[in-house]
Parts: structure tokens; C-alpha cells; sequence
């Protein structure tokens, strides 16, 4: 478990340093040009969301019986909250280089 979780924060990273993902390498290389910053953010939200939504659904089936394991719900919700806390750090740093960008002085 330990593994998965290190192999999915490593290609998160990756994909965060390198600005393709997995779901868009195909149509990054298709079109010969790299995705810009702000389609990345947007690509990143959409994934958070997704993940947020299957949590959510994931504990509503848990909650309701209609199927769903208790470790199903608890593996979706683990990752919907890793993916926010890496977006929380992402954002965070974000915010900092901005700040000390803007102390600068010419």
C-alpha cells in the first residue's frame, strides 16, 4: 500500500514538474506542443473534483448498502485527501514565490 501510495505522489510530482499527465501525454504529443500552465491548474482541478465526487459516492453506497465496501470508501476518500493536501502544498508555494517575487526590488 505504502508503494502505490509513493508511485502515485511520484508521478503527481512528476506531472506537476514536467506539465503533462498521463491522460493528456497522448494529445500533448499528438499536437507537438506543450500544455500551458493554466490548462495544467484547470486539468488538476477537473482530477480533484473527479476524485472528490467518487469519495463522496464511494461513502453515500457505503452509507446507503448499495454495495460498496468499507475499504472501497476509505481508499477513495484517502486519495480525494491526498490529492487536496498536495493541491493545498502546490498552491501554497504558488503563493510564496509570488509573494517574494513581488519583494523584489529593481
Amino acid at each position: 500500500m505504502t508503494s502505490a501510495v509513493s508511485d502515485a505522489l511520484t508521478v503527481a510530482l512528476s506531472s506537476i514538474s514536467t506539465g503533462v499527465t498521463p491522460e493528456t501525454a497522448s494529445s500533448a504529443e499528438a499536437t507537438g506542443a506543450a500544455m500551458p500552465f493554466s490548462g495544467m491548474v484547470k486539468d488538476a482541478v477537473k482530477n480533484l473534483n473527479a476524485l472528490e465526487d467518487q469519495a463522496s459516492g464511494a461513502v453515500n453506497g457505503l452509507l446507503e448498502g448499495t454495495g460498496v465496501d468499507v475499504h472501497e470508501a476509505m481508499i477513495a476518500t484517502q486519495k480525494a485527501d491526498m490529492s487536496f493536501e498536495l493541491a493545498l502544498a502546490v498552491r501554497s508555494k504558488a503563493v510564496a514565490a509570488y509573494q517574494q517575487v513581488m519583494g523584489m526590488q529593481f
